[in-house]
């Protein structure tokens, strides 16, 4: 197996330059850096990444914390974050929390333990001051707004698609407005937004046309039965695979639906041709690692598109 003292006696550099090119030192001429590559290549060369770690106190490893797996609004935003973390030669780990603010402290001291260079949360179960202590252990960047924290954010405008939803509805002379949403245990941020600007922005708004703990496109069925039995105008989904369910069962029992909006624009809206929402989710995920990258604390909402159909 070659070491690096091989790389450094075959190309006439100095280990100091070889360990440089290998962990991405900038100071390094270009025709260096592509000499010593292309020999590292050619010896099948795989630094050790412990010894990178030791040496540079990072280890390229950043973990990110969702509630849960296999679901489209997450599956988006860890395409874009990804995508820039592999660019950069990091590796990514899913730390599923499931809305459990214990496990999610867990993976908070694994932070503090140098598991991670660093923390993207997608959603958090924790109040924002349960973080601060961490922020000195390491970069931690939010897809959620976080106002009075220092700490690096990029989110998108939910609050403003869902006030055009609701306004645009009611225009339409909508007033009894179903929606879905997830754990009613635990509510996540995005949950606490929509129900609080329902309640303003909707006078006759009662929490009984709130269908809890609807997720996944499976218990779609359900929430349809929940929204047929309460006589729904509209139903604000909280993703596009519920909202297609909804739709579906309207339509297996030849009943005409309520209108339905859902909020991830995929495919399946555009086939079915109901409305939905575009967060340009890839791009929080991608710009979310950036923020996390460059260390920085910037603050930033992403525009969205409500697609009308």
């Amino acid at each position: 197996m070659a070491t690096i003292r091989d790389i450094a006696k075959l190309t006439g550099y100095s280990i100091t330059t070889i360990s440089r090119v290998i962990n991405h030192h900038p100071y390094v001429t270009k025709e260096k850096r592509d000499e010593i590559l292309a020999v590292m290549k050619e010896l099948d060369y795989v630094p050790n990444r412990t010894a990178q770690n030791l040496s540079t106190g990072k280890t390229q490893h950043i973990g990110v914390l969702i509630p849960f797996t296999n679901h489209p609004y997450y599956d988006q935003l860890l395409l874009g974050i990804t995508k820039a973390a592999f660019e950069k030669g990091y590796r990514v780990t899913l730390l599923p929390t499931d809305y459990d603010a214990s496990l999610e402290k867990e993976y908070l001291e694994e932070l503090a333990a140098k598991s991670f260079d660093g923390l993207i949360v997608t959603t958090r179960a924790n109040t924002l001051d349960k973080f601060i202590p961490y922020l000195d252990e390491g970069r931690i960047v939010f897809c959620e707004d976080s106002p009075d924290v220092s700490v690096g954010c990029v989110y998108t405008d939910l609050e403003g698609a869902i006030r055009e939803m609701i306004t645009s509805l009611q225009a339409k002379g909508l007033k009894k407005i179903g929606l879905t949403l997830g754990r009613s245990k635990r509510l996540s941020y995005n949950s606490r937004l929509i129900l609080e600007l329902c309640e303003t922005l909707i006078p006759e708004f009662s929490k009984e046309w709130i269908k809890w703990d609807c997720i996944h496109a499976s218990e779609g069925v359900e929430a349809a039965r929940y929204f047929e039995a309460l006589g729904v105008d509209a139903v604000l989904s909280n993703g596009d695979e519920v909202g297609a369910t909804i739709l579906q069962y309207y339509k297996k029992q030849g009943k005409q639906p309520p209108l339905v909006i859902g909020r991830d624009n995929l495919l399946i809206s555009e086939v079915l041709n109901f409305s939905t929402v575009n967060h340009y989710l890839e791009e929080c995920g991608e710009t979310a690692f950036r923020l996390f990258y460059e260390d920085s604390k910037e603050k930033i909402k992403l525009p969205y598109d409500l697609i009308w159909r």
